[in-house]
């Protein structure tokens, strides 16, 4: 009564068992220690594997146990143990299934559990002075709930709104599922409100537009700064007019590409460089995540991971209080959500996507 595992699977679990020991070698490396952001990049990452090793080892540990008693069962010469074996076998063979397919799912999110970074980037849609605002309500929406999970946010750029709110924020998020929990944002995110300016009391519909990028690590982007052109300007305020004479404002071209990053949000031209930098890799990194998807969608239709996210997905009614997301056609109250307390919704979501990629496998 053998364990039934695909080859292709046992490979995979074998392989995320070696780099677990691996990565905790690495976090006993005195010189790994030494460098906070790295050991804190190879801690969130092997607490994204730990789940599913210890899954698997437990499985690992079933099927041998399974094995004993099925040569137990196939035992001739005491018919009252071989009756017993195989009882045990046959509960065995049960839990080691339903460990099994536990851990089938968490397999499918390994690869998005296992990023510890994110960029978050927020732009006013369609409606004006309200999309700013909207945009605005939207940033405090993610740091609400970037507070609830204990994420650290830092603001890497913000162009203000002219009545509020912002035309543009872009975020760095980090903490342990971020992205995992982020990446379902992405998309046009609608209200339909009265906005603070309209005398007649009319409901209004305005857009706000999310991107959530993996955040990479330098060496996992194919990323030559013999390609990128670096200027040095001043700050810019609105209208054009200079706000900063000293030259801090950093704007980086990749050339291949034709990304464009501005970074003038700090004072410092070294901090914003840094920036500028850090947000050009994201930047390029998802492009070339979502060209390697491309490629893999073209030789096999219907793989998961396509840029589905990026239409409408979610609605804002304040005059009902409800937020409802066309995705899973479910609605959840609007004033939990916009005060961060958004995990219900994201959870729906991730075992929606969950779904599809185990139909996948």
């Amino acid at each position: 009564m053998p364990l039934e595992i695909h080859d292709n699977l046992r490979r995979t679990l074998e392989g995320l068992d070696r780099s677990y020991e691996s990565l905790s070698a690495e976090l006993l490396d005195p010189e790994v220690a030494a460098d906070h952001r790295r050991s804190r990049g190879i801690a969130i990452r092997r607490a994204a594997l730990e789940p599913l090793v210890e899954r698997w080892r437990e499985i690992a540990g079933l099927e041998r146990e399974l094995d004993e008693a099925t040569a137990l069962a196939a035992e001739p010469s005491d018919a009252e143990m071989a009756a017993l074996a195989r009882e045990e076998a046959a509960s065995l063979e049960a839990r080691a299934k339903t460990r099994l397919a536990e851990l089938q799912e968490r397999l499918v999110t390994a690869d998005d559990d296992a990023i510890g970074a994110t960029i978050l980037e927020i732009r006013a849609g369609v409606g004006g002075d309200e999309a700013a605002l909207f945009a605005g309500d939207l940033l405090e929406m993610y740091r609400r709930f970037a507070a609830v999970r204990r994420w650290s946010v830092e603001v890497l750029d913000a162009s203000p709104g002219d009545a509020g709110g912002f035309k543009q924020a872009i975020l760095s998020v980090k903490g342990e599922r971020a992205f995992t929990d982020l990446a379902f944002e992405s998309g046009t995110h609608q209200v339909k409100r009265v906005p603070a300016t309209e005398a007649q009391g009319r409901i209004h519909t305005s857009t706000a537009t999310v991107a959530v990028l993996p955040e990479p690590e330098e060496v996992e982007v194919d990323l030559d700064p013999d390609d990128v052109q670096e200027s040095i300007t001043t700050a810019q305020g609105p209208g054009g007019q200079n706000v900063n004479k000293v030259a801090t404002a950093v704007h980086l071209i990749h050339r291949p590409t034709g990304i464009e990053v501005r970074m003038q949000e700090t004072k410092s031209q070294t901090r914003n460089r840094e920036k500028a930098w850090q947000l050009l890799r994201a930047r390029l990194f998802a492009r070339q995540q979502a060209e390697a998807a491309a490629r893999r969608a073209e030789a096999r239709s219907g793989m998961i991971g396509s840029a589905s996210r990026s239409e409408k997905i979610r609605t804002y009614r304040f005059k009902e209080n409800l937020v409802a997301d066309h995705r899973l056609g479910e609605s959840f109250n609007l004033g939990s959500v916009l005060g961060g307390e958004m995990q219900p919704l994201v959870d729906a979501l991730r075992r929606l996507e969950v779904a599809r990629r185990l139909e996948a496998l």
